[in-house]
């Protein structure tokens, strides 16, 4: 794609992209941001950890606003204007905020997002305010929130653009086709942290569509993972007060619970619960060992794949796909609470060389 400019280009965009797989009609803006082709990266530290010969990384905290979220929400807007809103509203833990309220100022619409009280994190919180949406702080969680703005949805006011959405399935379908198109095909497994659940329903329906199509051959196994103080689908039922300090699957009544077990059967997958340790392990290790720093959620796929992997869980040959779905600046919180406090040292090269850890030579 070009931008009319000479020497500039811009970024395709997934509309475009994969607009002959999408449900789009000539009506339909072809909005973006340049989200999506994210890049698909070795883990070669963690195939040295687990043995397994080919792991991959899926970066998608390098979407615009440094979520999956963007994948579907491009579409779920663009079909909102299309279709005559003036404004969109959603629930959210801080992922969807975030993405909603910069397609929507893109678009030229107003947004609304309603969070849970002191559960978002501030990176997310604070996206969401400065791409001008109205934010709206409830005292209650993910579930009572995205009940309010159901029934606001259903007076015509606003368009909801919440996972329910079925375009924001749609998009986050996209996710799949890139793994494909990068690998030549779909790898053996793909593991995946599970919130709402959304996520997991998307990435099986995209490879799906593409065997459907012929562009692949064998569908992955679904490996999805939660929290255990969060772990509705796991443990198929309801959690009335979910707790996890990853607060993007911090979710006690997944909407896409019963698509995500369905994912699994028919895949034959696994689902497993991590635990608040196993999630930060594998968060320092991403960032220590790998060079990538994700949100605490992100690192419940690498978490999980860690203790199906010791378990022999496992093919050593299959090709693996971690998605990492949000960067890490997302939740700079949680990474400064598990950080030393940095004590002011003198201005001087010997200050300074005790504490890098350096051998100067004299």
């Amino acid at each position: 794609m070009t931008t009319g400019i000479p020497g500039v280009s811009a970024p395709e965009g997934l509309l475009r992209a994969y607009g002959d797989l999408l449900p789009l009609t000539g009506r339909t803006p072809l909005l973006s941001l340049g989200e999506g082709h994210t890049p698909l990266i070795r883990g070669h530290a963690i195939e040295q950890r687990t043995g397994l010969r080919r792991v991959f990384l899926k970066l998608e905290g390098c979407n615009p606003t440094g979520s999956f979220k963007d994948r579907g929400m491009v579409l779920a807007v663009a079909k909102a204007v299309e279709e005559g809103a003036r404004a969109v509203i959603c629930a959210s833990t801080g992922n969807t905020s975030a993405s909603a309220a910069a397609y929507a100022a893109r678009a030229g619409l107003r947004a609304l997002v309603v969070v849970p009280d002191g559960y978002v994190a501030a990176g997310k919180l604070a996206q969401a305010l400065a791409y001008g949406a109205r934010v709206a702080a409830i005292r209650g969680n993910f579930d009572q929130a995205l009940a309010v703005v159901r029934e606001l949805a259903a007076t015509g006011a606003a368009t909801l653009v919440n996972h329910i959405n079925p375009y924001r399935i749609d998009g986050q379908q996209t996710g799949a086709w890139e793994i494909c198109d990068a690998l030549g095909g779909a790898p053996a497994y793909v593991c995946l942290p599970m919130g709402n659940a959304g996520n997991i329903t998307a990435y099986w329906k995209g490879f799906r569509r593409y065997r459907d199509l012929g562009r692949i051959t064998v569908l992955p196994r679904m490996m999805g993972f939660q929290a255990e103080g969060a772990a509705a689908v796991v443990l198929d039922r309801m959690i009335e007060q979910p707790t996890t300090a990853a607060t993007a699957i911090r979710i006690g009544n997944p909407a896409s619970r019963a698509a995500a077990i369905a994912a699994r059967a028919e895949s034959g997958g696994q689902f497993a619960m991590v635990s608040e340790e196993e999630i930060r392990a594998a968060y320092q290790f991403l960032a220590a060992q790998e060079g990538v720093f994700v949100e605490p959620a992100s690192a419940a796929s690498v978490a999980g794949l860690f203790k199906l992997a010791a378990a022999e869980g496992l093919k050593r040959d299959g090709a693996v796909v971690c998605i990492l779905t949000g960067n890490g600046l997302k939740d700079p919180e949680y990474a400064l609470s598990l950080m030393n406090e940095l004590p002011a040292i003198p201005a001087t090269v010997g200050a300074v060389a005790a504490a890098a850890g350096l051998d100067v030579p004299t």
